[in-house]
């Protein structure tokens, strides 16, 4: 999952997701497909939380949901992880070109409090 870039928290974690697979001999099961699919069923299960809430509601829910949440994110995190690890990605340096790219459809002079796709300019 590293780079360039000095040993971080998240490659702290990505070795520590790695051992748990390997002590379980799972790594035969997470192949990219799996994680993926993985990966989406929890992210189903982060939108349930949601699902019938209005916007205020969703933005001040009680303890429960907010337990709920914090579970269904980890999930979504030790999955996407944990792909990025059995793929070579790094994330950081993934996501910092991903945010360039975004920096240059959605110039913040242009888009500023505009919810539309760039393509809708």
């Amino acid at each position: 999952m590293k780079s360039g870039n000095s040993p971080t928290q998240l490659d702290a974690f990505a070795a520590e997701l790695e051992k748990f697979a390997e002590e379980r001999d799972w790594q035969q099961f997470h192949t990219p497909k799996n994680l993926a699919m993985a990966l989406t069923a929890e992210a189903g299960e982060l939108l349930e939380i949601f699902q019938w809430l209005t916007p205020e509601q969703s933005q001040s829910l009680d303890q429960r949901k907010r337990d709920e949440l914090a579970d269904e994110l980890g999930d979504i995190l030790i999955y996407l992880v944990r792909l990025a690890g059995v793929t070579g990605v790094d994330l950081l340096d993934a996501a910092r070109a991903k945010l360039e790219k975004n920096k240059q459809k959605y110039p913040a002079p242009k888009v500023k409090g505009d919810p539309r796709k760039y393509t809708e300019y």
